[in-house]
Formats: structure tokens, sequence, C-alpha cells
């Protein structure tokens, strides 16, 4: 099935080896797909869990009760943080 041209794509060269291509070309088929939309939707798989993995903070179970532990009951602020806050524009 032809696609229909996107007014808001943009083109993208890649150079592979016919090898690459060929298996490409074949998944795309197995697919029921494009060569071009195939390639997007596994590159833009990958994009997206490349992302979630560098932008996710992985902890053990015990310091994540540490984590919620702090948050629901802050220690009180030493005299290093109290010097930072006071240095900070606007502050008291």
């Amino acid at each position: 099935m032809p696609s229909i041209a996107n007014e808001n794509s943009e083109r993208m060269s890649l150079r592979v080896p016919a090898t690459a291509k060929a298996k490409l070309v074949r998944a795309a088929a197995l697919r029921n797909t494009d060569l071009t939309d195939f390639v997007t939707q596994s590159a833009l798989r990958e994009a997206e869990a490349v992302i979630e993995e560098a932008e996710t903070i992985k902890v053990s179970k015990r310091d994540h009760l540490r984590i919620l532990e702090l948050l629901e009951n802050p220690p009180k602020p030493n005299a290093k943080l109290r010097a930072a806050i006071a240095g900070l524009p606007g502050s008291l």
C-alpha cells in the first residue's frame, strides 16, 4: 500500500550494506509495512528505550524505602545547608 506524503516529514539518508538492506526489506514485508515505516518504527522504539534508560534512576528496594523515609521525614538543615540557602538570591 503506497504511503501518503507527510508535509511534516524530513528526509534522512542511510548507507547500509546490501545484505542489511535485504534483511530489513524482508522484515518489513513480514510486518506488511514499507521499508521506511519499518525502519522508522524500529529506530524509534530503540531510541525510546535508550532515552528511558538514560533518564531513569534505578535503586534497590532498601534505597527506595530510605528515599521515601527522607522525603516524609527530612533531616533538619545543617550549617552548610543554611549557609547555602542564605547565599541564594531572594533568600531571607
